[in-house]
């Protein structure tokens, strides 16, 4: 399977392939300020827990690169000021913060008094993030394969494919992996609405990767876990906290408990840098609120309200298990893993 980067560092900016023109157009820009990533993670051109962790990494060392700052203490100023920017773009994503966190963790370990140093030793760390997400999601593709079924069909709720990450991906890794393995089968693809994620990009990383998706409104999923005809629920996830419960896309919640009620396995896949430990439980996730006319615009009579959250959260008692870089995981998490350990 070959599909476009969705983030990389350039000499010109950070170029993102601009998801809200997918799928009818393959657009790419160039983001040359903080202020425009900030935008684009905000207007969602670029999504996806680990993929919003690599854009912020590669934000920090744009955001330092532009203001040039003139010595060591002006430029250790500078850093948490960004840092405290990008992370207010998207509250939820774990990663986000995760990155910026290690960025700066790495930055300030340097001795040297001299700027292109210290600039160097952010954006080396920033491509550390990313090519560790690539190989997490190899290994998360290896864990989860044994879990798809030949002959089957596995649902799925919004993307969490390559385009939400700088590999394959974390919930259709397991997918990709087992169709290269020979394996055969169909997906189902929660619409996922408002914004479409399942139909326009799910739908569309599948279809590229020759895999038979068929789409779905999130409404029709009970009934279809009902008729038997899925063998497994494999989503993402934005964070989890210490005792498993999993904020992903807003609709994940009802997901899960239909595939309980019906006793088709509910898996999560997710890398660790997703793992929150110091959350001791789902209520303590912020959960984003969007704005109301993603859900309005168009389709409401006109003064009526929207609640519109971008997340919901999942039980841990409602989760089978997670498929992680280290392999089949459960409840509860004694501690986040790895700080700025990479990846051997």
């Amino acid at each position: 399977m070959k599909l476009p980067g969705t983030v990389a560092w350039t000499e010109e900016g950070i170029r993102i392939l601009d998801q809200t023109l997918l799928p009818a157009e393959v657009v790419y820009r160039v983001l040359e300020t903080i202020e425009e990533l900030e935008e684009a993670i905000r207007a969602l051109r670029v999504r996806g827990a680990p993929a919003l962790g690599v854009a912020a990494a590669y934000g920090l060392a744009l955001a330092l690169r532009k203001e040039k700052p003139a010595d060591r203490a002006a430029f250790m100023d500078a850093l948490p000021r960004a840092r405290t920017r990008l992370e207010k773009t998207r509250p939820t994503a774990v990663n986000l913060a995760w990155a910026l966190a290690r960025c700066e963790e790495r930055v300030r370990e340097e001795k040297t008094p001299r700027v292109e140093d210290l600039h160097a030793a952010l954006l080396d760390e920033a491509h550390r993030i990313s090519e560790e997400d690539r190989l997490l999601c190899e290994r998360i593709g290896e864990a989860g394969e044994p879990l798809v079924p030949d002959g089957g069909s596995v649902l799925t709720h919004c993307n969490a494919g390559a385009l939400a990450t700088a590999g394959i991906g974390t919930a259709l890794a397991p997918l990709y992996r087992a169709w290269k393995k020979g394996k055969r089968f169909e997906v189902f693809a929660d619409e996922t609405r408002p914004l479409l994620q399942g139909a326009r990009l799910t739908a569309w990383e599948l279809r590229e990767a020759g895999i038979p998706v068929t789409v779905l409104c999130e409404g029709a999923a009970a009934g279809l876990l009902a008729s038997g005809r899925v063998g497994l629920v494999l989503v993402g996830a934005d964070r989890i906290a210490a005792n498993g419960d999993t904020a992903n896309k807003v609709g994940t919640y009802g997901l899960a408990l239909a595939a309980a009620a019906h006793d088709v396995p509910f898996y999560v896949a997710a890398p660790f840098s997703t793992f929150d430990p110091g959350l001791p439980d789902g209520r303590s996730i912020p959960i984003e609120l969007r704005a109301e006319e993603e859900v309005t615009g168009g389709r409401a009579p006109r003064g009526v309200r929207a609640w519109n959250p971008a997340f919901d959260v999942t039980p841990a008692r409602l989760i089978r298990g997670f498929v992680t870089d280290r392999g089949l995981v459960r409840p509860p998490f004694e501690r986040r893993p790895g700080g700025r350990k990479r990846i051997g």
